[in-house]
């Protein structure tokens, strides 16, 4: 299997992991504006993300000579280390219908600094108890700023004069319990996986981190059955609809799927060395990227009256330096 093995290619990786997770809702909006109800988007996003899952065990979990290659590593696995990566996607699949639904209410720009950036707060504790690793003065620190720039983006929000105040409310109603709920799935998926993995040693009974993703794909797409069904119903969307909509539509899923399933690999091979807490706090950045999607690209505050501007100003400055402080917590 593939391994990391410098701390400067796991921040790297961090970063593209950044980038992807913040990235990848701009799928749903380019479906949104083709009139694609997020409850039919969302069947394409599983999709994507458990078809990611396999590519990553046939190939990065395959290939190479360090540690134990994937159909080995299935074939020794355990139960407890399994069900820990299966409710690992389980978990993560309620949390992100959830802000997919605050994505849908009140836009990126305040979806994802909530909730992501609850996310971020409540993953990178869990995840420093679990397993130390990096300064957690600076770590911690920066958290707090990010903390600050999340308080800043719903302040900012609230200005827009076209946000009717249910419509507030129930995005950030879905973003907050979103963000509970995201921050224990990564602490989850990282304890089903072998804690010296990025040395080549699987201890027995442990996942390596290609065999926990591929799991960790299957628990999301069997929990939707369950969960998105739901919310069809509740929605009064149909399954004659889904299997009525075209190629571009469903591709657009599929897409946002693989992106942000490619992000959380690269992020999980990268904890061997960077730490999980730091890993997963670097990735989750994703908050500044999606806030500069939403106020730059889709124009989201473009209806905003003075007031809200020293908000999104400090909002983008409490990201940039809660994330400088995370980078440098590593060194």
């Amino acid at each position: 299997m593939f391994v990391v093995e410098s701390l400067g290619l796991a921040i790297f990786l961090c970063i593209i992991t950044m980038m992807g997770w913040g990235s990848w809702a701009n799928t749903q909006k380019l479906a949104g504006k083709e009139d694609w109800p997020f409850e039919l988007y969302y069947w394409d996003y599983a999709i994507g993300v458990f078809l990611t899952g396999i590519l990553f065990a046939l190939t990065l979990g395959s290939f190479g000579n360090v540690g134990m290659g994937a159909a080995a590593n299935l074939g020794q696995a355990a139960g407890v280390p399994i069900g820990d990566a299966l409710l690992s996607g389980a978990l993560f699949n309620v949390a992100n219908i959830l802000l997919v639904v605050a994505i849908d209410a009140a836009g990126m720009s305040l979806a994802f600094p909530v909730g992501v950036g609850l996310a971020l707060v409540i993953g990178t504790v869990r995840s420093y108890i679990q397993a130390p690793k990096g300064d957690p003065t600076l770590l911690f620190a920066g958290v707090a700023l990010i903390v600050i720039a999340m308080i800043m983006s719903a302040l900012a929000y609230s200005k827009l004069p076209a946000v009717a105040g249910r419509r507030l409310g129930r995005g950030l109603l879905f973003a907050v319990v979103a963000g509970c709920l995201m921050g224990s799935f990564y602490p989850m998926l990282v304890r089903a996986v072998s804690p010296d993995f990025s040395s080549g040693a699987i201890e027995a009974g442990f996942l390596t981190p290609y065999t926990a993703l591929f799991y960790f794909g299957i628990g999301l797409l069997l929990s939707n059955f369950v969960v998105n069904t739901i919310f069809m119903k509740a929605g009064g969307k149909t399954y004659g609809r889904y299997f009525g909509g075209g190629p571009k539509l469903h591709s657009l899923g599929i897409l946002g799927g693989m992106i942000w399933m490619v992000a959380l690999g690269l992020n999980v091979i990268a904890s061997g060395v960077a730490g999980p807490a730091i890993s997963y706090a670097l990735g989750q950045g994703a908050t500044l990227v999606a806030a500069i999607w939403g106020v730059f690209i889709w124009k989201e505050f473009k209806s905003a009256p003075a007031s809200a501007y020293p908000f999104i100003v400090l909002m983008f400055l409490g990201y940039t330096n809660g994330l400088a402080l995370i980078g440098v917590a590593t060194l």
